[in-house]
């Protein structure tokens, strides 16, 4: 279980195929802390850290899981935001995010303003009931608010420490994000459906 509060950024230094999975070498500020068997989440995604080396930690994503997020395009270099799971001790700084990526969407706009940025994501229609204005989204695992919602897209805003704490910085428009709907959402979501098929 995550909050989607971003703890640091970290690298990919490798890409492995093997079969239809794909493993990645992590390197990181505290990837050097972390214990094998760990859950952490890359870019949302809730992966298990098999292996420790030196600041660098290996993780391996399965089809399913590269088949519902943007990991699968996961190259060399790009940067990946990482967030160890929560400790339930504390304040919920965000939201609950499980790291279970629901889909992706794709960035449509980009706007600079006046000491903020813009995002507006366009994801597939059915998800389209996921979503509510000034509600919460986990977006390559940063938890945020939307807003100007329609069916099929939706609007962040951006504050500076976000934009320079995460890999937000680098999504442009035709970038794949991942997103993982609210969870409270997605359970009144069936609980409707299963009522309405039932009646």
């Amino acid at each position: 279980m995550f909050t989607g509060i971003i703890e640091t950024i970290g690298q990919v230094e490798e890409v492995i195929v093997t079969g239809t999975n794909k493993t990645f070498w992590i390197s990181s500020p505290l990837s050097h802390e972390l214990k094998v068997d760990q859950s952490i989440s890359h870019n949302g995604v809730c992966l298990t850290v098999e292996a420790l080396q030196d600041s660098r930690h290996r993780v391996t994503a399965i089809a399913e899981t590269l088949q519902k997020s943007n990991i699968g395009h996961w190259q060399k270099g790009d940067i990946v935001n990482l967030e160890r799971c929560m400790i339930m001790n504390g304040r919920l700084d965000g939201h609950i995010v499980q790291g279970h990526v629901d889909t992706t969407a794709t960035c449509i706009e980009r706007k600079a303003l006046d000491g903020s940025w813009e995002f507006r994501f366009r994801f597939p229609d059915q998800f389209s009931s996921l979503i509510i204005e000034k509600g919460s989204i986990s977006l390559n695992g940063i938890s945020l608010t939307i807003f100007n919602v329609s069916v099929n897209e939706f609007t962040v805003a951006i504050i500076p420490y976000t934009f320079e704490h995460t890999n937000i910085q680098n999504i442009q428009s035709g970038t794949t994000v991942n997103l993982e709907f609210d969870m409270v959402g997605k359970y009144v979501n069936r609980i409707h459906q299963v009522n309405k098929t039932t009646v």
